[in-house]
């Protein structure tokens, strides 16, 4: 049987160029775009750096943890690594798509597995109008930001913001607002995956806002459109029983 065409791919971090050096010695290095599978050595944020990367490939990545955070990884181990390549589960998902316009008329268009989050970029807090498909749903929000996240990013900086955690096969997004001040305590919403979401931000120059798209960050932002990409695939690899779904779960049991 011939081996299984494996493209490694490692953070800067010592620990994640240590595991490198040793996968590729064991298993040898493919190329990117004729990898049957990426490995990604790293935490959760090298690991959405790579999706981003290799989106156009179409090629499952399993993540394995060589950083802090690795709620999209699976456990390091330098063993049986095409064993639990052929035994992994699945999981495909849609990033979030956001078109900002900044105050000097800029476009600015980004993909987000995790979120989009506006931020206050200024002493004051930020005032916001939100409206989905069209309709204003909410006037004015008086926050330090607000986000939409995916059922992939709900443990993220959704969940530290007290957003729901989605199940990862849920139709739905979060809609979750950084300590509300008008209407006070508000909580958010659960949105429907199909939703356009539109931010407004009111007074842009005395209280600026910044947009943030799963690190990629525009500031200066006048308005935000959100929506899910469905055209978009992710393709992450799990260890049996460990896949998001289960994660997600486990999660909230803590």
């Amino acid at each position: 049987m011939p081996a299984m065409r494996i493209a490694f791919t490692a953070s800067p971090a010592a620990l994640a160029q240590e595991a490198l050096a040793v996968m590729t010695a064991a298993h040898g290095q493919c190329p990117l775009d004729a990898a049957e599978v990426i490995v990604a050595l790293g935490g959760d944020g090298f690991m959405l750096q790579t999706l981003h990367e290799t989106q156009s490939l179409d090629t499952p990545v399993y993540g394995m943890n060589r950083g802090t955070i690795g709620f999209l990884m699976n456990a390091w181990s330098p063993l049986a690594l095409p064993e639990r390549l052929a035994m992994a589960a699945e999981e495909v998902i849609n990033p979030l798509s956001m078109r900002a316009v900044t105050q000097t008329g800029e476009v600015r268009e980004a993909l987000a597995i995790n979120e989009v989050s506006l931020l206050r970029a200024g002493p004051q807090a930020a005032w916001l109008r939100i409206s989905v498909d069209g309709r204003v749903r909410m006037e004015e929000l008086v926050c330090d930001g607000a986000l939409l996240a995916t059922p992939a990013g709900s443990t993220a900086y959704n969940y530290s913001a007290h957003g729901p955690i989605l199940p990862i096969g849920a139709d739905v997004l979060a809609l979750t607002a950084m300590a509300a001040f008008r209407p006070r305590r508000w909580r958010g919403a659960l949105l429907p995956k199909t939703a356009l979401v539109r931010f407004d931000v009111l007074d842009p120059e005395k209280r600026p806002v910044m947009a943030d798209a799963d690190g990629r960050s525009v500031r200066d932002v006048v308005s935000v459109e959100i929506r899910s990409e469905p055209t978009v695939r992710h393709r992450i690899l799990f260890d049996p029983g460990h896949g998001l779904e289960e994660r997600l779960i486990r999660e909230q049991f803590v």
